[in-house]
Parts: C-alpha cells; sequence; structure tokens
C-alpha cells in the first residue's frame, strides 16, 4: 500500500495536469489492488461455490435415504458423514487455491 501511496502522491505533483488527468493517474496507481482483490474474491468464491455443491449433494442423498424409509438417526448419521467428507476434501483443495492465488497476484507486479 505504501508504493500506492506513493504512486499516488506523485500523481498530484504535476501542477499543469488537469483534474481528469490526475482522477485517471490516481485510478491506474489503485489498478493492481483491485485487480488483486479481484483474484482472491474470484477463487474464494470458486472454492465456496464447490463447498455449497457438496454439501446440497449431501443434504439430497440424506432425503432420499429418509423417502425410502431409513431412520431418522440413520440419515443423521449419514449427513454427518457425508458432510464431515465435503470438510475433508475441500481442506485439501487449500494448497491449490492459495497457489493459484499466489500466481495470479505474481503476475500483476
Amino acid at each position: 500500500q505504501g508504493a500506492m501511496f506513493r504512486c499516488s502522491a506523485r500523481c498530484c505533483e504535476d501542477s499543469s495536469a488537469s483534474m481528469q488527468e490526475v482522477q485517471r493517474c490516481i485510478e491506474r496507481c489503485h489498478a493492481p489492488l483491485a485487480q488483486a482483490q479481484a483474484i482472491v474474491t474470484a477463487e474464494l468464491e470458486h472454492f465456496q461455490d464447490r463447498l455449497s455443491r457438496c454439501s446440497l449433494q449431501c443434504q439430497d442423498q440424506a432425503k432420499d435415504t429418509l423417502d425410502s424409509g431409513g431412520s431418522e438417526s440413520r440419515v443423521r448419521g449419514q449427513l454427518d458423514a457425508c458432510l464431515a467428507s465435503c470438510g475433508d476434501q475441500h481442506l485439501r483443495l487449500v494448497p491449490q487455491m492459495a497457489r493459484k492465488m499466489r500466481d495470479g497476484l505474481a503476475a500483476i507486479q
């Protein structure tokens, strides 16, 4: 953020620049931060979406078991195991997600 502040400060040093030029200059300084935020947000949304789909699948399976006469305790146990499996699967994806974020952020600089 220090570099972004210095960049923005330099935009204001040119006394011959119009307000629009200064504004565009400052926007260029902030662009890398906006790109970085977009990369992180996209990766987190993708991860959350995958986890949500897995959870919904667990709920569907539990409903199917209940509909076919499974006891409530059996269904609850099945749902808990399925959700735990979703969590485990997605925890294993975290390093890969972090690597993709790092690679994306490195490409900006």
